[in-house]
């Protein structure tokens, strides 16, 4: 069976892939390990996806914007298919502090409201996240907002 690789021209964002490819050039073809702590960041995609295992997930790509390790992404994936997982989400999805209300109704709506998040905040608010672990997993808290000038 062939496949139809057209679809991910239309699912993946082929202009930054692009950057990202003469980025990683740039840095000798190297990734970066990002050590827990706190960064300054711009959120580059929210989004509402599949994962690996075709469960809904939150999505969320962060660029590190000033310091060290500026350049270098962090990725947020947080399935939501029970209760305190959305839960999570949305505290998350709070802290952005886009001014949208943040509420679970349906899936469908749910990625309304994460491509709405995502408009009001581009060029527009940054972030500290502090990038830290627990059991197991990386975490991801929102600790102040800075407008950007």
């Amino acid at each position: 069976m062939a496949i139809d690789f057209s679809k991910f021209d239309k699912a993946i964002d082929i202009d930054g892939l692009k950057q990202d490819v003469a980025e990683a050039a740039e840095n000798g073809g190297t990734r970066r390990e990002v050590p827990h702590g706190t960064y300054e960041v711009k959120i580059e995609k929210l989004e509402l996806t599949e994962s690996k295992k075709h469960d809904p997930m939150v999505s969320c790509w962060m660029r590190i914007v000033a310091g060290e390790y500026e350049k270098c992404m962090l990725f947020m994936n947080q399935v939501v298919t029970q209760g305190f997982q959305i839960h999570l989400a949305n505290e998350f999805l709070r802290s952005l502090d886009s001014g949208i209300e943040v509420e679970f109704q349906s899936y469908s709506q749910y990625n309304q409201l994460l491509m709405d998040i995502a408009e009001e905040i581009d060029g527009q608010l940054e972030y500290a996240v502090e990038y830290g672990e627990s059991k197991g997993y990386n975490t991801f808290k929102i600790t102040e907002v800075f407008d950007v000038e």
